[in-house]
């Protein structure tokens, strides 16, 4: 090879060396994953679907006539209507808005908390960890929709104590999974190189720590969004969620069930919403867990 050519071999290499980005490693690594693109973009439409519910649904979706009680699926209304004659594709469409957001923000809620409690007992280690580990073992003991129903009712019905309940009893899986990989990580050289020249302790976990662990915590955070509506879901249908007149698919589900036999698309078309928004987030989350592992780059 002449010296021209390994010139220009070296000016490539460099040149992809300089042009490398984690960030768009990690998006050409996800595009890969077709049924994670797929639900990627069905949550960006359901999304979009929720912000703009005022626009897209064709009625309203709280009042009702009770002409058109138990209608089946027609060209006037899509899915149907339920016992109080009110459309039940309008009714889907405003319950995406309080799914997505008691799951953004109780997921949201547990993962500030859940870092930052395993984060101190990863990195301080002795009493500090016992204490605090110990305590979301107990948490952890319970299932964490007898926990939930238990916090539903010391503190009431309504969407903002449903948000808080889930926050709760979901917080300590955050911080058993920030834990274990703080442990991994503080005996690092770099780590060690930061505590050596002065470092003050929250520097050391917010600047050298956490950065290096933030994978983890983003596919648990994807997972448990769908966790988080699931378990709205099943408040809802027990009657301790969102209430009524509000359209929300768990309570949809729980006042169409009296009707399964003689109008079951009242509890198809909420199961399915259900179904489809819980399975799109976690093959979302299967896809960021690729795509994210250094053990599987090339």
């Amino acid at each position: 090879m002449s010296e021209t050519a390994k010139a220009a071999a070296s000016e490539a290499v460099l040149d992809n060396i300089e042009t490398y980005s984690p960030v768009r490693e990690f998006w050409r690594r996800l595009r890969k994953n077709k049924l994670a693109m797929a639900s990627l973009v069905f949550l960006v439409g359901l999304t979009l679907v929720a912000i703009f519910a005022p626009y897209i649904a064709p009625y309203d979706p709280i009042d009702g006539v009770m002409s058109d009680s138990l209608q089946k699926p027609s060209s006037e209304h899509w899915l149907g209507t339920d016992e109080l004659g009110r459309d039940i594709l309008s009714r889907i469409i405003f319950g995406a808005r309080i799914s997505l957001r008691v799951g953004l923000l109780a997921v949201a809620i547990a993962l500030s908390v859940g870092t930052v409690l395993g984060s101190i007992a990863g990195y301080f280690g002795g009493r500090i960890d016992n204490i605090i580990m110990r305590f979301m073992d107990v948490m952890l003991s319970f299932p964490s929709l007898l926990l939930a129903i238990a916090f539903m009712a010391a503190l009431g019905k309504g969407v903002e104590n449903a948000v808080i309940a889930i926050s709760i009893v979901t917080m300590p899986e955050y911080a058993r999974i920030v834990r274990g990989s703080v442990l991994s990580v503080k005996e690092n050289e770099y780590v060690q190189a930061a505590r050596a020249i002065g470092n003050k302790d929250a520097a050391i976990i917010f600047k050298h720590i956490m950065p290096n662990v933030i994978a983890p915590i983003i596919v648990r955070g994807t997972l448990g969004i769908s966790t988080a509506i699931l378990e709205t879901a099943a408040l809802g249908f027990l009657g301790l969620g969102v209430q009524p007149p509000d359209a929300e698919w768990g309570t949809m589900l729980g006042a169409g069930r009296s009707y399964m036999f003689n109008a079951p698309h009242l509890v198809m078309f909420p199961g399915i919403a259900i179904t489809l928004t819980v399975m799109a987030f976690n093959l979302l989350g299967d896809g960021l867990r690729d795509a994210l592992d250094p053990r599987l780059k090339q």
